[in-house]
């Protein structure tokens, strides 16, 4: 899948939502196509990729048919999509796919299985006292588990620096086997598409 078609999916998504047809929250990308297209090269079928309520483009880039995608958004669980049949769970909880992402990751190390974890989350929920716990915990375990910390400059509506008083953010270019940093834009709204209630 190209960023074309994964823009194209979210414009049908945001145009959907603006006609009332979903009638729950939904949290949309842009401006980070490229960056997630690379990532997923290194992510392979058998891996698993776990996600907070942004989700659509891992479960695209992770092979959910576009068809099976829409029709759960439709349903309202654009939020908490979950797919075990292709290895890609997402939750609403702040923080709270992290220590699930990191119990699967030591599962997978004591059943001594290849597959390695990949979980994605937000520039304020990697500021939270849950990923460092992870964190500490998967690199003294030597888990099979990298970390995505997507970067939009904030949570819901408020500022993630201002928020916690500070100029970087603790993996701000930081170099490390256990996690990916990265900054986009956002274009849409923290939640909805920008023409209806925002959540």
């Amino acid at each position: 899948m190209n960023s074309a078609q994964l823009i194209s999916f979210e414009k049908k998504i945001a145009s959907l939502f603006n006609k009332a047809k979903i009638r729950s929250p939904i949290h949309l990308y842009s401006n980070n196509e490229k960056a997630l297209i690379k990532i997923f090269k290194k992510i392979k079928p058998n891996d698993w990729v776990f996600c907070s309520w942004r989700s659509h483009y891992q479960c695209l880039l992770k092979g959910v048919p576009e068809k099976i995608l829409e029709k759960e958004i439709l349903k309202g669980k654009s939020i908490s999509l979950c797919f075990p049949e292709y290895k890609i769970y997402s939750s609403a909880i702040v923080g709270g796919i992290l220590p699930i992402a990191t119990g699967v990751a030591m599962a997978n190390k004591l059943k001594k299985k290849k597959s390695k974890v990949f979980c994605f989350l937000g520039e304020m929920t990697a500021e939270t006292g849950i990923m460092h716990e992870c964190l500490k915990f998967s690199i003294n375990k030597k888990l099979p588990i990298h970390f995505i910390v997507e970067d939009n400059g904030k949570s819901v509506c408020t500022n993630t620096r201002q928020t916690w008083s500070q100029k970087k953010l603790s993996f701000e270019n930081k170099k490390s086997k256990f996690i990916t940093y990265y900054k986009y834009k956002l274009i849409y709204p923290h939640a909805g598409a920008g023409k209806r209630v925002q959540f």
